[in-house]
Parts: C-alpha cells; structure tokens; sequence
C-alpha cells in the first residue's frame, strides 16, 4: 500500500451513496444504497535530497505544494527537491 513519505497520508476507506429520488406524492420505493469504495491518495514520485543522496519518494499532492509554495516565499521547504540535472533546488 502506497502513502505519502512527508504526512503519511494513505488510503481511506468510506461509502458512496446514490441519491434516487422518489415517486411522486409518496415515499421512496427504496433507500438510497451506500457501497464501500476507497479514497486513495493523490501520490506523486518525486525525487528528493536526503543526506546529500539522490532518493526516489512518493508524496501526495498537498505536501508538494507546500514545499514549493515555501520555495517561491524564499523559506525554507521541508524537503529539498531534486532536479534531474544533478543539483539540488537552491533557495
């Protein structure tokens, strides 16, 4: 099972309903059925500097735009990314 290196975020579980609507001047013939169904992750890979190696992570969507929103404020991200020609992103 896959889940994001930064949050841990992973799978959830959950229920989808579907809305029937019901005859008209009268009850509903059936209730709504709810089915099991999952909520996965938006997990991208990415490649990240750790301790000065090159490490191929999944993260999910949330935490990448956050450290690069920090990079474009000039903070600092709490991952440093890796760019494919061989240097990490500098700030």
């Amino acid at each position: 099972m896959s889940i994001c290196y930064h949050c841990e975020k992973g799978v959830m579980f959950g229920r989808s309903h579907t809305h029937k609507r019901g005859v008209a001047g009268g009850r509903w013939k059936k209730r709504a059925p709810k089915t099991q169904r999952l909520f996965r992750p938006n997990l991208q890979k990415i490649m990240i500097m750790e301790d000065g190696d090159a490490k191929r992570v999944r993260i999910c969507m949330k935490c990448l735009k956050r450290v690069k929103k920090d990079m474009n404020d000039k903070k600092m991200p709490f991952l440093q990314l890796f760019r494919r020609t061989g240097e990490s992103v500098t700030l």
